[in-house]
């Protein structure tokens, strides 16, 4: 049986352990930020990360909870980062659930139903930052390494490894 990728694995009738998998993983990873650089994949995500921003902070300003809020609160999601410290998996884990628009949105739906406009505000500002991180290529991450993002690799060393493939 063959994997309809690039690189075309052949398994050989057994089950593929942890191991081989992440290998496929990785092999497939890479080859698609390559992909992602040929076709504009990246680029469109990015701007998508970047109109996200804009939207987001545009909205706070016209209904947000002042500026000082906004400076304090917008790197708040990067506390998701101290989760590494105890694997990839659960820190890729704690890193997708601050920089998904899943909880924003929601924390958004619920100012509809409690109409508190602080609510509103943490809403934005954790928009604003997702959209942030979007624009500068940092996306959500895979657990087998850090650098392994829906967007594609991050990292000098890493674009070199992903492009050599």
């Amino acid at each position: 049986m063959q994997f309809p990728f690039d690189h075309a694995r052949t398994i050989v009738g057994w089950a593929l352990g942890d191991a081989e998998m992440a290998s496929i993983a990785v092999s497939v990873g890479r080859n698609a930020a390559k992909r992602n650089a040929i076709d504009g994949v990246k680029t469109i995500l990015r701007l998508e990360g970047a109109v996200l921003l804009l939207a987001a902070v545009g909205f706070y300003a016209r209904f947000g909870s002042g500026w000082a809020l906004f400076a304090m609160l917008f790197l708040t999601p990067d506390l998701s980062f101290t989760f590494y410290l105890f694997g990839t998996r659960l820190g890729a884990a704690a890193y997708n659930i601050a920089h998904s628009t899943i909880g924003p949105l929601a924390l958004a739906f619920a100012w509809l139903l409690f109409a508190q406009p602080l609510v509103l505000s943490l809403a934005a500002i954790w928009l604003a930052h997702i959209g942030f991180d979007h624009a500068l290529g940092y996306g959500l991450k895979y657990a087998d390494a850090f650098a392994h993002t829906h967007l594609g690799w991050i990292g000098k060393g890493n674009q070199r490894i992903a492009n050599s493939e």
